[in-house]
């Protein structure tokens, strides 16, 4: 592949063949030393109809399924342009979200074994059924695929302030519940406040370092603080809706004289009943996602609150595998856009109106997960952000989760993270050594090479004190 450096960490691949735009890579060489297969498919998206400026990709590149993982892509709507659910991905709506406590490492020092015996009962996890609450039979589930996070509020699980500081306010407005499948339904219904397995997880951290005074004091987090990040996304639900809408989407693709070079990109134009219905049931499955993390956040609060006399407050809800409507500027006209975002988490810049007002000043969180042993980060959205002020998700694998697995072994991996401070709650030994560190990219270097690139700046890093895995 030939990869032009246009400027530092901003690589550019020239179109050829039938790609409508170029390609446009933002990251370092020594980040795209594994990544052929993804440059492949970054080739692969410029080909689709309607698609505006560039296929972008961010620093944790890897394979994905269609789209890249990081992927970035952005069709006119009012020029043809499609909606592919290989854009978002299975796990529609997975995401992140960061709690500050009300206290600092040495205050929980004390019960800190207590607090992580309290989570490792409290939180379920697991590729199979189960969660903090069920609902009430298909009608209620309708109802968390609606209001999503402030159905759960209403509910009693969660405080308004929650709402304010979640993305949407909590739920997409336009989902439709009608186009979710029944089988999707089926496996909604149990799975509703768990974290699933792979690479999620729930993390108590401390506050390592603050590099920007004053967006962490918007945010609400001081170096030294504990907090608690959650990484989840819509379970079954919305690995089934992608299926069941890929697969109507590959049928459909002849009507509208639509050819792409991986089935895995099946798309139609977002204003076809096929896009309409897809968009529909995404948004139903993101609110699920908003309703998932919003239900352990309250798991996790009454476990504090009962081991350590601690408090938590949202810092910020975000998802990173989404398509949204929004508009942008392009070629110096406002134009109605369908986003992908996969692997890639928006980044509003300061003054942006969807932001709250308290956090307005400074842009918008993002939230970005390392890996178990190593850091995470918090980051923000600056003026004139690139990729439509999209930015990193996380460190982004750099090898399979079968040849982690032959890497280590799960007890010696928890042996490492505990001589190391931190405690782990794994719920089996086979899901710890798929997400050993080094099965994944540096996540300093990502995070580094997207504020390099423009995409986002630094504002705080966090390291881990315990986790719960799946």
């Amino acid at each position: 592949m030939d990869l032009l450096e246009e400027a530092p960490h901003r690589f550019r691949i020239e179109r050829h063949g039938d790609m409508r735009v170029p390609g446009v890579v933002f990251a370092s060489r020594a980040l795209l030393s594994d990544a052929q297969q993804a440059l492949g498919q970054v080739v692969n998206v410029a080909t689709l109809p309607g698609i505006v400026v560039a296929s972008y990709a961010m620093p944790d590149i890897h394979w994905g399924y269609g789209f890249p993982i990081g992927g970035v892509a952005a069709t006119d709507v009012e020029d043809g342009g499609v909606v592919s659910p290989g854009g978002v991905g299975f796990d529609i709506s997975c995401g992140v979200r960061l709690l500050a406590a009300d206290c600092d490492r040495a205050q929980l020092a004390p019960a800190l074994d207590a607090v992580m015996d309290g989570l490792d009962r409290a939180i379920p996890r697991g590729a199979g059924p189960g969660g903090v609450w069920k609902p009430g039979g298909p009608g209620e589930l309708e109802r968390v695929l609606e209001g999503g996070a402030r159905y759960a509020v209403e509910q009693g699980h969660g405080e308004e302030r929650d709402l304010a500081r979640c993305e949407d306010r909590g739920a997409v407005g336009d989902a439709d519940v009608g186009q979710v499948g029944g089988r999707a339904r089926e496996r909604g219904l149990g799975q509703v406040g768990s974290l699933g397995s792979a690479n999620h997880f729930l993390e108590v951290q401390q506050v390592a370092e603050v590099y920007d005074q004053a967006a962490a004091d918007a945010f609400g987090i001081a170096r030294g603080q504990v907090t608690v990040m959650i990484h989840c996304g819509s379970r079954g639900l919305g690995h089934q809706i992608c299926t069941d809408h890929v697969r109507a989407m590959d049928r459909a693709m002849t009507r509208y004289g639509i050819a792409v070079p991986d089935r895995q990109l099946a798309c139609t134009p977002v204003t076809s009943p096929e896009g309409q219905a897809y968009l529909g049931a995404m948004a139903a499955a993101a609110n699920y996602g908003r309703a998932n993390r919003q239900l352990l956040t309250e798991a996790a609060r009454r476990v504090l609150r009962r081991a350590a006399d601690v408090r938590l407050s949202l810092v910020y809800d975000v998802s990173h595998n989404l398509a949204k409507l929004e508009t942008h500027e392009v070629a110096g006209r406002r134009r109605r856009l369908c986003v992908h975002r996969k692997g890639a988490t928006r980044a509003f810049p300061p003054g942006h109106p969807e932001l709250p007002e308290d956090l307005r000043e400074q842009g918008q969180p993002v939230l970005i997960p390392g890996t178990m042993g190593t850091a995470s980060y918090v980051l923000a959205g600056v003026a004139g952000g690139g990729a439509f002020f999209s930015t990193c998700h996380g460190a982004g694998r750099r090898m399979s989760r079968h040849q982690a697995a032959r890497s280590i072994t799960g007890r010696e991996l928890r042996a490492r993270l505990e001589r190391d401070g931190i405690a782990v709650r794994p719920l089996s030994w086979r899901g710890l050594t798929d997400e050993a560190p080094e099965a994944y990219k540096d996540v300093g270097e990502v995070v580094a090479a997207s504020e390099s690139a423009g995409l986002c700046r630094i504002v705080a890093r966090l390291v881990p004190l315990g986790v719960v895995k799946g």
